[in-house]
This record gives C-alpha cells, sequence and structure tokens, in this order.
C-alpha cells in the first residue's frame, strides 16, 4: 500500500504480477536493467508466452509476445531478457530501419554487448522486421565502424553519395606509437586520412595526440580531413561534398550522388 506515488521497483514488481509468474522484463525496462537506457518513468514492458492473456494497460504495463519466450531470459531477479535479445527488441521498435540499425550499433559500440552474441541472436531469433537492415548494420561492425559517428559518415556520408569505401580502423605508428586512423582511402590509391572526432578528443591527452596526428601526416604528404558530430549529424552532405572534392584532386572520377537530404541545386 502507497499513499504516493509508486517507486519505480513497486511498479516493475506490479507488472510482473499482473503479466504472470513466468514474465521477462524486456525492452526499455530490461535495456534500464542492463545499464543501457537511464531509468524512466514510462510503462514497464514484459514479454510473455504468445498464448499468455494478460493484455497492456495504458500507461502502465506494455505487453509484448513471443513464440521464442522460453529461450529469451537470463537467470536474474528480477527475471529479463538477455542481453542481445534486449538490444534487438530495442532495435525492432524503432519506427524506422535507420532508427533500428543506429540504436544496434550505438549499444554495440559502447560495449553495452558483444557484436557476436547479437550475430547470434539474429541468427537462432530473426526479428519480425528490419532483418535486412540490422544485417548491414552488423556487416559494418564487421568492417571497423566502432562508434556512432563511423556510422553516420559509413551510411551518410559515404554510401548515401556513392563515395569510396573507406578502409577503417587503419594502422599509423605516430611518435613511436601504433594508432588507428577511422578512415583512410590508401586502398584505392588516394593518401587521405578521415578522422571522425567524438567528444573524448576534447580531452588534453587525446587532444595533444591528434596534433602529433596532423604533424605526422603533414609531413608525410598526405591530405586530412577532420569532423565531429555537429556537422555529420547536421550537414551529412556538406560533409560528402568536402570528401569528393579531395577524393577528386587526387585523381578519384566519381560520380557524386546527391542524397534525398541534399539541398535542391539552382537551375
Amino acid at each position: 500500500m502507497f499513499t504516493g506515488p509508486l517507486p519505480r521497483e513497486s511498479q516493475i514488481a506490479a507488472a510482473l504480477l499482473y503479466a504472470g509468474p513466468a514474465a521477462l522484463l524486456s525492452h526499455r525496462t530490461a535495456a534500464e536493467h542492463w545499464g543501457m537506457r537511464p531509468p524512466s518513468s514510462e510503462p514497464v514492458h514484459v514479454t510473455v508466452a504468445y498464448n499468455c492473456s494478460a493484455v497492456s494497460q495504458p500507461s502502465l504495463v506494455v505487453v509484448h509476445r513471443s513464440r521464442a519466450f522460453r529461450h529469451l531470459g537470463v537467470d536474474t531477479v528480477p527475471p529479463l531478457t538477455s542481453r542481445a535479445d534486449t538490444v534487438i527488441d530495442l532495435a525492432v521498435a524503432e519506427p524506422t530501419a535507420r532508427g533500428a540499425q543506429q540504436t544496434l550499433t550505438e549499444l554495440v559500440t559502447n560495449r553495452r554487448v558483444a557484436a557476436a552474441q547479437i550475430q547470434e541472436r539474429l541468427a537462432e531469433r530473426p526479428p519480425r522486421r528490419y532483418v535486412k537492415a540490422l544485417g548491414e548494420a552488423m556487416s559494418r561492425l564487421d568492417t571497423g565502424v566502432e562508434s556512432m559517428l563511423e556510422e553516420i559518415y559509413a551510411v551518410d556520408v559515404e554510401a548515401a553519395h556513392g563515395l569510396p569505401t573507406a578502409c577503417r580502423q587503419a594502422p599509423f605508428r605516430v611518435d613511436g606509437r601504433m594508432l588507428f586512423e577511422d578512415a583512410v582511402y590508401d586502398h584505392i590509391g588516394i593518401a587521405l586520412t578521415v578522422r571522425l572526432d567524438g567528444r573524448t578528443h576534447l580531452e588534453p591527452d587525446v587532444a595533444l595526440t591528434d596534433r602529433r596526428r596532423d604533424n605526422a601526416a603533414e609531413l608525410a604528404g598526405r591530405s586530412r580531413l577532420v569532423f565531429g558530430w555537429p556537422e555529420l549529424n547536421a550537414r551529412p552532405c556538406a560533409a560528402a561534398r568536402e570528401v569528393a572534392a579531395v577524393l577528386s584532386r587526387h585523381g578519384w572520377q566519381g560520380p557524386f550522388r546527391h542524397c534525398p537530404k541534399c539541398p535542391v541545386q539552382a537551375p
């Protein structure tokens, strides 16, 4: 009995009691427990067996059904879907295929779950939608995409505009240390480095390393471009034009493809 709003733990306990003894926390609620999402006050998400009679209750509990129910849970208190199944459920719940790809990439590259576990579960339990899109996201992870910023570059800059696919995580020795560049084009005969700077690049030690990278690239005669989150997230087409300009200067013959987001060209 409570005289005020239910604490989150009590909301979760009540939702599990309502859904039945075999229910599992899933989707956004399981993600909270796995540390993938911050705590929230939204309805509790549970997954039950396909023939369970429980139904969703507005603003309180969202009931999901699964024919693979007995393969989803892990032995925890409270009972949860596994890390990999939670990530897949979050991705499939996105309103668009692109959103599904970004959710999966974010959680894998943030080390919330191993890519191999996701790959295994996608094979064992193909989701009801976005199968192709999630497979494409996993393929990009296999080729070296290691952050959301790199995912945006691969999809919204390179692929969307017909640019060559970069070689990712390319090793270079700088000041006696082995460092890895986000994207290079040496494999097509063009000495261009593209660095994608996230928040960690604002830290003093990382910024110093970046300056040493720049100097080493200049001494080696390499072209280089640097993009951060604001420009790639808001203006990927502008970044694509800059990359295309440098590639063209070194002999790439294109063609550059205009994507649906590109500004309309004046006649």
